[in-house]
């Protein structure tokens, strides 16, 4: 397939841009909390409940970035709803897990990066196979966001999702992982980790601004800038640990990969996750040191072991829940953030072409001109 994301650009002060976002997506925004709304209820949760304990997390937002705590709050205002709903777009994880009282997520994602060594044209590249509940794949978008005296980004989001994943044009990429453990608390929410990260131009700043935030929950953490330094930071709420390339390159999947912190492993899925891992960091060890957009873009359409796919089909999850409920790959995303641009996937990539988004070009989704405008 050719279809491509949408794209919105959203420029001004933090307020500004949420605001922006929450008008230009406002349909979709709504939809999003509909789907929500149901996925709670099917655990005997309230929306009014989940948008309660929601709230109960903006202290910690706020006292780490007073802007992104604005941001939310001019989404808010565009999207015309509460407040309340708007930080459960950013925190449905962490209210998941604190009212329902067990992990929502399923197989969620499998990331890369290749440092230059490794890449053609001495060229690094990050991102992942996005896997998520399928009521995202139809809200997933394309962003730029140009909030003032702050790098640009360029980032795939849900709509209503102030972070996710994505690069800024100081050259720096982040992307992430689901991890499963206990020990999830009061604190900064994990999808924000990305905005506190792409504040930074390198990974050493990214990596020291995450290591001082008092997280609520885990999410690895995958970078890599322009300079060619990668590292992958594992953590739970209390701990982190990073973990540097091999061979010219790091993948992960959704289990804990360092030994001091694999007593805190809960996934239930950990062979499948195992199996992805494997079979990513294989493909990348097996390609040699001229590695492409175009080659990435074959290791991430991987269907070789239906049930343990890197490309992630609907009607691949049998586990009989409701179908907004099941795992697929809602987007694929290969970044090279040295040179400022990403490849997307609208789906999963053994079913759609990589459209190239750049800031150089407006933002809008290139169909035409490089070899490399469509993977």
């Amino acid at each position: 397939m050719t279809v491509s994301f949408p794209f919105h650009h959203f420029a001004g002060s933090h307020h500004e841009v949420g605001r922006q976002h929450g008008a230009a997506l406002r349909q979709q925004i709504a939809v999003h909390l509909d789907r929500l709304q149901r996925r709670f209820e099917r655990q005997g949760i309230t929306i009014a409940q989940a948008e309660a304990a929601a709230l109960d997390y903006r202290s910690s937002i706020r006292e780490v970035s007073v802007g992104l705590d604005e941001e939310i709050h001019g989404l808010a205002e565009g999207a015309e709803i509460t407040l309340g709903a708007a930080f459960l777009l950013q925190l449905r994880a962490e209210v998941f897990v604190q009212l329902v009282g067990k992990h929502g997520a399923e197989q969620e994602c499998t990331t890369f990066a290749i440092l230059p060594e490794r890449g053609s044209e001495n060229r690094g590249f990050v991102g992942q196979n996005a896997d998520l509940p399928a009521m995202y794949h139809d809200l997933m978008t394309v962003v730029r966001v140009s909030v003032d005296d702050e790098p640009e980004l360029l980032m795939v989001i849900p709509a209503g999702q102030i972070s996710y994943i994505g690069i800024n044009n100081a050259g720096l990429g982040v992307f992430g992982n689901y991890l499963h453990c206990a020990s999830w608390r009061d604190g900064f929410p994990r999808y924000l980790y990305t905005r506190v990260a792409l504040r930074e131009a390198s990974v050493e700043a990214a990596e020291a601004a995450l290591r001082r935030l008092h997280r609520a929950s885990s999410r690895n953490v995958i970078m890599l800038d322009a300079g060619g330094t990668a590292v992958d930071l594992e953590n739970t709420a209390e701990s982190m640990v990073s973990i540097q390339p091999a061979q010219g390159f790091l993948a992960h999947a959704n289990h804990y990969l360092d030994p001091s912190l694999q007593h805190n492993e809960s996934n239930p899925w950990l062979e499948n996750s195992q199996l992805r891992y494997e079979r990513l960091a294989g493909s990348i060890a097996a390609g040699g040191t001229d590695i492409a957009p175009r080659d990435i873009a074959e290791m991430l359409r991987d269907r070789s072991d239906i049930g343990n796919e890197l490309s992630i089909y609907p009607e691949d999850d049998d586990r009989g829940v409701d179908e907004e409920d099941r795992n697929m790959t809602v987007t694929s995303v290969i970044a090279e953030p040295g040179r400022g641009q990403i490849w997307v996937a609208s789906g999963p990539p053994s079913r759609h072409e990589y459209r190239r988004f750049s800031f150089a070009d407006a933002g809008e989704p290139q169909q035409h001109g490089t070899a490399e405008s469509v993977l």
